[in-house]
């Protein structure tokens, strides 16, 4: 079970987002509510990163250009090392009542693009505690 940051520590979050734009929102917002954030560019660098930095949640978008979302996640899955790290889908396609798929893949949950802003924040630290698969 992935367990919360230990008391005092900052939650770490990865955003794995071929989109420069929506990388650098969902920085902006999570570092202005004291998160600290990552950022990867494709899949095979976001796993890469995971493995160096062991975040506390992965947001992982689904369409990326080297690989697909669903891969990425399996991919952590299998590695003992990222096995254990939430990893959310981070996507602007709807999933609403399709979740199924996404939970089999590896993902422990999902949060819709664009973000609410005054939201988003409280949706990735609640992950940061969950369990994974």
């Amino acid at each position: 079970m992935t367990s919360s940051p230990p008391s005092g520590r900052v939650p770490l979050a990865l955003i794995v987002d071929d989109n420069e734009k929506n990388r650098r929102l969902a920085r902006e917002v999570l570092r202005a509510d004291g998160l600290r954030t990552i950022e990867a560019a494709s899949g095979g660098a976001g796993i890469a990163l995971a493995a160096e930095r062991m975040p506390d949640v992965i947001l992982l978008d689904i369409e990326l250009p080297d690989m697909d979302g669903t891969e990425v996640a399996r991919e952590l899955r299998k590695e003992a090392r990222t096995a254990r790290i939430p990893v959310v889908a981070h996507s602007a396609r709807p999933y609403v009542g399709d979740r199924d798929w996404l939970l089999e893949a590896g993902f422990v949950g999902y949060l819709e693009k664009p973000i609410e802003v005054s939201e988003f924040p409280a949706q990735v630290r609640s992950y940061c505690s969950s369990a994974s698969a």
